[in-house]
């Protein structure tokens, strides 16, 4: 039987608790399944990294393993850009020459995903690793969508056959349950759920979807 009355307390508002998406409170919760999924593949960021934005999960993550960081943004005028370029029209990026990319929280901002796709596979060295985190169920970020457009949100099935037009070997995941996105809506942080809340998860809400895609190594 269902509640006749159900009491939504903070969660009656027509704004959210923190636009920030959590920021303002602690860890937004995208980034307790990002950085979790980064860990996990820890040993693939390794030689030379391309990063989009800041190297922060570069260095973080592979230390003393990479031997050249490089930051990918669209717009040269950013702190840390070493390579200004789109995906979608990724002319200036050079071919086979990364052993990882660190893609989070970018497919978004990109409208033509094939050539995006196409490009990250290009600029890959053979054998070289993409690891790539997109979002499921999100707010819009005004800043973003303003500047570059926001366009997409994501599933672990479209990412699966966006990535497997072209990579040869991929591993997609969600991750999220109803109540991890709500909170994210919300504007909810990492600190006001528990471990449990947050690593429940319901394949009917992926919050977020993590993929590792392998370019092949010749012969």
């Amino acid at each position: 039987m269902f509640p006749s009355s159900i009491d939504l307390g903070d969660l009656r508002r027509l704004s959210p608790i923190d636009a920030g998406f959590g920021g303002g409170r602690g860890k937004p919760i995208d980034r307790h399944y990002i950085e979790r999924f980064l860990e996990r593949h820890s040993s693939d960021v390794c030689g030379r990294v391309l990063e989009v934005a800041e190297p922060a999960y570069t260095q973080r993550y592979g230390g003393r393993r990479v031997s050249k960081s490089d930051v990918l943004h669209v717009d040269g005028g950013q702190p840390h850009t070493t390579l200004v370029a789109d995906l979608a029209d990724g002319q200036a990026l050079p071919s086979d020459a990364f052993d990882c990319f660190i893609c989070t929280q970018t497919l978004q901002y990109v409208f033509d995903l094939p050539r995006a796709v196409a490009t990250m596979h290009r600029i890959l060295k053979p054998g070289g690793v993409l690891l790539l985190s997109a979002p499921g169920i999100s707010q819009i970020s005004p800043y973003d969508r303003d500047r570059w457009g926001e366009h997409w949100r994501f599933t672990p099935q479209s990412v699966t056959r966006l990535l497997g037009a072209v990579f040869d070997d991929v591993e997609v995941e969600g991750h999220g349950n109803v109540l991890a996105s709500i909170g994210f809506l919300q504007g909810l942080a990492c600190e006001d759920l528990s471990s449990e809340e947050l690593d429940h998860v319901d394949d009917r809400y992926p919050m977020l979807v993590v993929a590792r895609a392998l370019k092949m190594p010749a012969g």
